[in-house]
């Protein structure tokens, strides 16, 4: 077992509650009938996404997690602008 520093396992636990707290209220909200507060909830979880498949693909080579998510946060930016602007 690799031991973690406690700061590292802090900003991870951080980031695995920010990535289904935040996808999961916007799947709420999408389902909801809320789709605009659903689709910037789901682009905040993005952010997250982002963080743990990045850190996947350079740990165990799981690229494909990190492209699948780099193209839904494009769709995500698209549908923010398309509903917001």
């Amino acid at each position: 077992m690799i031991m973690m520093d406690p700061k590292q396992r802090a900003l991870n636990s951080v980031m695995q509650v920010g990535l289904v707290g935040f996808t999961m209220l916007g799947f709420l909200l999408t389902s909801l009938k809320l789709p605009e507060y659903g689709l910037i909830a789901n682009l905040v979880s993005e952010v997250f996404w982002l963080y743990s498949t990045y850190k996947a693909w350079k740990e165990a080579n799981q690229v494909g997690m990190f492209i699948n998510t780099l193209i839904v946060t494009a769709i995500l930016i698209f549908g923010v602008i398309n509903y917001w602007l």
